[in-house]
């Protein structure tokens, strides 16, 4: 039997598509629940780094879930690399430029950065219907190590107190290595299902626990709260396999005590499509687009309005398995190249993550009419 044929006999039969549905949304929701703590964090929109890490949503985003508990465990490695706007950013934080001056002009300094991060991301999702929708609430912790290093000639004038310019250089070569646990991010969400037309909304922010020192170059943590909010759309069809999934959200960042910086109002958009080869299997692309829309600000603000962006598109691979009679489990599988980056570093990342969740439950059994 065919892809097509078996995913449309489950369409025919009513209460199964639902189920369908919901035991492959569980999934991949709890996978898209647990990206949001690091990615660019080792460099910054301060520095070049955001609360919100592109890619957080992808496929089946809005798709209802399996009431109960779930769990996420997910391996996350980044690899990135920024220019002379990014280092300069940093060697203003670190405080390698004296606070009386500014700098006009730099040359030739590169930070790169490293990360190898560990995520469980508990949710549960709720029964009783919130709003006419289904609510699901979720936390996530992270446990890693980030690696940066910062080479290069800082170079230009520096403006004294007194309005004269002296002529500045100077070669810098910088690492650091940190190991520690990364902020804690809660999450509440809330869907909805029309047919093949599924809505949700969330709200999240960032608790800033995790590890973080201004006067370090690599960080796990980002030193200051945030709020995060915004809806999205998926259009899934059991029937045919086609899926297609798009999130759109804005992050308001409350100031770095540390640093007296403030990031600007974050926009992203994230979106996945894919299709089912079957019941089982799920192939398709994923993709973000970030944009600073507000300008960073604050005393600590020193090299001006600093503006980030970056885009990623990259390829996805899905499975879900049956773990026990009551259980499933989901392998997921992706990663994304980064382009387009201004103020902001950019390289690539890949993500492999393992879902327990509860099975969705088996339709009713047919009964047999009894006639004389």
């Amino acid at each position: 039997m065919t892809a097509r044929i078996a995913l449309a006999a489950a369409a025919k039969s009513g209460p199964p598509v639902s189920a369908y549905r919901r035991r492959l949304g569980v999934a991949a929701i709890v996978l898209v629940s647990a990206i949001l703590l690091f990615s660019h964090r080792a460099l910054a929109d301060e520095g070049g780094v955001s609360f919100w890490v592109p890619g957080f949503f992808g496929s089946l985003a809005a798709t209802p879930q399996q009431p109960g508990w779930s769990l996420a465990n997910i391996y996350y490695h980044t690899s990135v690399s920024a220019g002379g706007d990014v280092a300069r950013s940093r060697e203003f934080t670190l405080g390698r430029v004296p606070g009386n001056v500014t700098v006009n002009a730099n040359l030739n300094l590169h930070v790169n950065a490293t990360g190898d991060l560990g995520f469980v991301i508990p949710t549960y999702v709720f029964a009783t219907p919130v709003f006419g929708g289904q609510a699901s609430a979720s936390l996530v912790g992270a446990y890693g190590v980030v690696s940066t290093t910062l080479a290069g000639q800082l170079s230009g004038n520096l403006t004294g107190p007194g309005g004269g310019n002296i002529p500045f250089m100077r070669s810098d070569s910088l690492s650091d290595t940190t190991w520690g646990f990364g902020d804690l991010i809660p999450q509440f969400a809330l869907r909805w299902n029309a047919g093949v037309h599924n809505y949700m909304t969330y709200i999240t922010g960032d608790i800033p626990v995790g590890a973080y020192d201004s006067n370090r170059l690599s960080n796990i943590g980002i030193g200051h709260g945030a709020i995060d909010a915004g809806g999205g759309y998926t259009y899934f069809n059991p029937a045919t396999g086609h899926e297609f999934s798009g999130v759109l959200g804005f992050t308001y960042n409350f100031k770095n005590t540390s640093t007296q910086y403030q990031n600007g109002v974050d926009m992203h958009f994230d979106w996945g499509a894919s299709q089912f080869l079957t019941k089982q299997v799920q192939v398709g692309l994923v993709g973000y687009a970030y944009k600073e829309a507000g300008c960073d600000s604050g005393s600590g603000d020193r090299i001006g309005c600093f503006q980030s962006q970056v885009f990623g598109v990259g390829p996805q691979f899905g499975y879900v398995f049956p773990l026990s009679q009551g259980l499933q489990g989901y392998i997921n599988l992706k990663g994304y190249g980064e382009f387009g980056n201004s103020a902001r570093p950019a390289g690539w990342n890949t993500w492999l993550t393992f879902v327990i969740s509860p099975a969705a439950a088996p339709p009713p059994p047919a009964h047999r009419m009894i006639t004389k």
